[in-house]
């Protein structure tokens, strides 16, 4: 019985060694010569002149879940999409594919008419 594992223990210790040799050899062989411009918290030319942890408008936030929202929209349409000379083949099928997706459609529209009227999408 377990003789079926192994293959699965096997390919957990590769996936670490895999994972680990290149950490090991960097540690390794990498040069060790810190100096204070290499010790400074930005290395990007210039002292810090806000604090890192600052607060983001919502809008950022609101606009990347809209972005997720309507993205998992084609998501949801590209099966569909892909399968719709077998879903208009029965007659049956082609009234019930028709509404599925005009009601899946219906509500995201609604929805990105909801969020416009909001003002969600307006950029200041």
């Amino acid at each position: 019985m377990l003789e079926n594992y192994f293959p699965v223990l096997l390919f957990i210790i590769l996936g670490v060694v895999i994972g680990a040799v290149p950490i090991v050899l960097g540690w390794v062989i990498a040069p060790h010569r810190p100096d204070a411009q290499k010790n400074s918290p930005y290395e990007c030319g210039f002292e810090a002149f806000e604090d890192a942890r600052m607060k983001f408008d919502v809008r950022y936030y609101l606009l990347a879940i809209l972005f997720i929202l309507f993205d998992l929209e084609v998501a949801f349409l590209l099966p569909w999409a892909s399968i719709l000379k077998e879903i208009a083949a029965t007659p049956a099928m082609r009234a019930f594919g028709f509404i599925e997706m005009f009601v899946f459609l219906g509500i995201l529209v609604i929805g990105y008419v909801y969020v416009w009227k909001k003002g969600a999408l307006d950029w200041e």
